[in-house]
């Protein structure tokens, strides 16, 4: 069956993803790549009740930190 592309606004995403028995979800292969995560990465799971979720890496969360408060708020021992 023929994927069916979606009209979106440029720069608009939206792909499906099922939580698993063990409650594990698998990003799908194209917004991987969009985002560049990679096997190994540590995410960051940010959630707002009325908003949703931000799922960023743990690493470019900690570069912003680095910038606005002049230190990382996790050592790389503990990204790892």
């Amino acid at each position: 069956m023929p994927k069916t592309e979606l009209s979106k606004p440029k720069g608009k995403h939206a792909w499906t993803a099922r939580i698993g028995e063990k409650g594990q979800i698998v990003i799908p292969k194209e917004a991987r790549d969009l985002f560049g995560f990679h096997p190994g990465d540590t995410l960051l799971l940010l959630a707002d009740e009325k908003k949703g979720i931000v799922i960023p890496r743990l690493n470019m969360f900690n570069e912003l930190f680095q910038k606005v408060l002049g230190e990382g708020v996790l050592s790389e021992e503990e990204e790892e």
